[in-house]
């Protein structure tokens, strides 16, 4: 299989989803279409590297689902249906008038989102920041890409339940520069981003242990668990941008369009580093991706107070993935000279 072929329903996405935005909205939809998904892609490429390492140890048939229904939950969950739910909520109306509000009030539907950043910043940060302390702060991880930092972490990971209590500090911290009754929301959402990410991790945890009563235990823990803690960790990484792409459009058509189309282009990268080994053949691709979701997380915690351009989020992202793999070249360059 070539390597395009990974990308032809992308492809094949693009394209339809671009003439639905022609459709919609002429021209100009279709370019700003074009442009959220660009954005997408480029602020989720450190999520389809994680993405690929817990794909690779799925079984066939769960990963199947991740690309069909885990794309439909992606698409039209995370992108139209939750944001209208969120809405829902803060202006207390039916689903079905909020729906009505962003198709018939745009700009009204676009502040009342916006009002929720910090509720989504401090779910999608404690959820985001929880993934990357667990990995850092693993006491078995024996590959180290920035030794000076991360053989101390590595160490300090024998604490029990240390990593919540770091989340906890710096979910404590951040509520202290919020204004005041900003603050118990901004705590609340970031609690409940950190139950549910040891709901997601105790859950796999729990269906491993039942691995020895049950020998298809494997099948199910590297299925459902994995799959439920890749749309959380998607959702995590969707809603701040999902917020964002209203300073290019307040057609929520257009915005899930765009970011559809991104968020499918996401999924095939998932498919192609899974397929090519890609996480095998360069060392430290997975480290630059764990350090962009720490830098990730403490801008959108950051970002409760002062806002942060998705520019900058993305060039971080980016920073990281490149060093990471420039490092991984030039180690496999050393093993082979050596050899």
């Amino acid at each position: 299989m070539g390597n395009l072929q990974y990308f032809r329903s992308s492809f094949i996405v693009t394209g339809l989803g671009l003439a639905a935005a022609f459709y919609v909205g002429g021209p100009k939809a279709m370019f700003i279409a074009a442009i959220l998904s660009v954005l997408e892609v480029s602020l989720s490429f450190d999520n389809a590297v994680v993405n690929a390492t817990v794909l690779k140890d799925m079984d066939e048939k769960w990963r199947h689902r991740f690309i069909t229904w885990g794309m439909l939950i992606a698409v039209f969950g995370m992108r139209v249906v939750f944001p209208v739910l969120i809405v829902a909520v803060i202006a207390k109306l039916s689903p079905w008038a909020a729906l009505q509000l962003a198709v018939g009030d745009p700009d009204g539907y676009a502040a009342t989102l916006t009002s929720a950043h910090v509720v989504v910043a401090g779910f999608g940060g404690a959820f985001l920041m929880m993934v990357f302390l667990q990995f850092f702060l693993d006491k078995e991880k024996d590959v180290h890409w920035v030794r000076l930092i991360e053989e101390p972490l590595s160490k300090l990971g024998k604490m029990e339940a240390v990593t919540i209590a770091i989340c906890m500090i710096v979910i404590y911290v951040i509520s202290t520069y919020l204004p005041q009754a900003k603050q118990m929301e901004f705590v609340l959402a970031a609690m409940a981003g950190l139950i549910t990410y040891i709901i997601v991790d105790g859950f796999s945890a729990l269906l491993e242990s039942d691995e020895e009563a049950n020998h298809n235990g494997t099948v199910v823990r590297t299925g459902l668990s994995a799959f439920l803690y890749l749309e959380v960790l998607d959702a995590s990484f969707s809603f701040d941008g999902v917020i964002g792409a209203f300073a290019l459009s307040n057609n929520i058509f257009i915005i899930a369009i765009g970011l559809g189309v991104g968020a499918m282009f996401v999924r095939s990268l998932t498919l192609y580093f899974v397929a090519k080994g890609t996480l095998d053949q360069f060392r430290y691709l997975e480290h630059g991706a764990f350090y962009a979701i720490g830098a990730l997380a403490t801008i959108m915690f950051v970002g409760t107070v002062h806002h942060i351009s998705e520019v900058i989020t993305g060039l971080i992202g980016a920073a990281f993935i490149v060093l990471a793999l420039y490092s991984s070249i030039r180690h496999n360059r050393r093993v082979a000279a050596a050899q």
